[in-house]
């Protein structure tokens, strides 16, 4: 069975049974959703690595988080910038609710979300959809209650945030210290564990 078999019958499960986290379902895709929107201009280096990814910080001078751009709405927030963030360490997801991979991380981000708020942790749930009905402000928020999401969620339906940090995957983490300089990131699914740890040396 050939990859572009495996997603029309993904995008036809999404639509046709408009129910996601089957484990029958889903069994035979990687732990993460690869960027799959010809309608948006989209980065060209794309990577083709099957497995999650944790990836440090290679530059000998750190990057800053790059600011957000092109968002439509923010739920859960008034509109935000990357200056406001200062002081605080900085959790950011790239996800979208259909996203099964994204699902199964949700637990975890939404659990260190009230675990470590009060010790400075920020948690910004970037949401770009891949699909039509993904973009639906509706769907999101309906998205938003089933999984207890209260930290901010920028919509980012023009993919302008996503293309600033040069992604290419759902879902897909980056952490920042309280200067705002990039100290880890992670694609897919797993590395709980490290990621957690990571967040209590950030937090100091």
């Amino acid at each position: 069975m050939n990859h572009n078999l495996l997603r029309r019958r993904q995008l036809l499960f999404y639509l046709g049974l408009g129910v996601v986290g089957v484990g029958a379902a889903t069994t035979a895709f990687p732990n993460f959703r690869k960027v799959n929107a010809p309608s948006i201009a989209l980065p060209a280096n794309r990577h083709n690595s099957q497995d999650s990814e944790t990836i440090a910080v290679k530059s000998p001078k750190a990057k800053s988080l790059p600011e957000f751009q092109g968002i439509s709405q923010w739920l859960n927030s008034t509109p935000l910038s990357i200056a406001d963030l200062k002081g605080s360490v900085v959790l950011i997801q790239f996800w979208t609710f259909a996203c099964i991979n994204c699902q199964r991380t949700l637990p975890y981000i939404t659990k260190w979300h009230r675990q470590y708020e009060s010790q400075g942790l920020k948690v910004i749930g970037i949401h770009t959809a891949e699909f039509a009905f993904e973009r639906d402000t509706n769907n999101i928020k309906k998205a938003l209650r089933q999984h207890q999401i209260t930290y901010p969620v920028p919509v980012d339906n023009e993919y302008k945030t996503w293309n600033a940090y040069d992604n290419q995957y759902w879902p897909h983490i980056f952490l920042a210290d309280r200067q705002g300089f990039l100290q880890y990131d992670h694609i897919g699914e797993g590395a709980y564990e490290k990621t957690e740890q990571t967040i209590r040396q950030l937090l100091g």
